[in-house]
């Protein structure tokens, strides 16, 4: 969704620095995008180095409007496994960068007073699914921190946007299919792209992606825990 969303933006002519781990697909990106893509090479678990990265993306963009964190693992979890240092990965990618880089923009955007904050979340941060409960668990945790940086930065004309995706055809889901899980309905990562950014430009607060998991999502909340603790979903 990361790189769809670079494309559409630069499609647009507007300048966007792309930030990932690997510098070879980060420079092929940039190559598709001819030349409105800056690339910058990151691992998000250097969390020291984010203050002085990301001064240097507004440097060498001449200013900053509009912030996506999109990066996300989602580990190979067994049904009978508790394996912390997996636990705690995807807690320092999925939480642990978000909040890095999305304070720095925070601070950049309520000194301007404007700008808007996207992260993107997922469906199953709904409820404590037993599938995966750590991955589950980062979701919730970033709807509650986006949701509270939304209301704290309301009185600086910031906005801060939660998005909510079900299947969306990327590396995560081909990696869901090959441990066996039979997935249908997802869509393509350019038709997300283009519904996050409207979602943004609209300065939506909460919004599935598509809009039928609202629906989902509204029915999941209200399974009782009796029921729900029984369902592999």
């Amino acid at each position: 969704m990361g790189a769809a969303l670079v494309e559409q933006l630069a499609s647009e002519g507007v300048r966007v620095v792309a930030i990932a781990r690997r510098k070879d697909a980060l420079d092929e990106l940039a190559k598709r995008c001819h030349g409105t893509v800056i690339p910058l090479a990151h691992d998000v678990h250097d969390f020291e180095a984010v203050p002085t990265l990301f001064e240097r993306c507004v440097r060498e963009l001449g200013g900053l409007d509009l912030f996506v964190y999109a990066t996300g693992i989602m580990t190979e979890v067994g049904a009978n496994e508790f394996d912390t240092r997996k636990d705690l990965d995807m807690l320092a990618v999925n939480v642990g960068g978000c909040v890095a880089w999305t304070n720095e923009a925070a601070k950049l955007f309520r000194t301007q007073r404007s700008g808007t904050i996207v992260g993107i979340s997922s469906i199953a941060g709904e409820r404590g699914r037993k599938g995966n409960p750590v991955y589950g668990t980062t979701k919730a945790a970033l709807n509650h921190f986006l949701e509270a940086l939304r209301n704290r930065l309301a009185d600086y004309d910031v906005h801060v946007c939660t998005i909510k995706p079900g299947f969306v055809e990327t590396a995560m889901l081909a990696q869901a299919r090959a441990q066996g899980r039979s997935i249908k309905g997802a869509i393509t990562a350019q038709a997300a792209a283009r519904s996050i950014l409207a979602a943004a430009r609209a300065r939506r607060n909460e919004v599935f992606v598509p809009f039928k998991w609202t629906l989902v999502a509204a029915v999941i909340r209200n399974i009782p825990s009796f029921l729900f603790k029984g369902m592999n979903i």
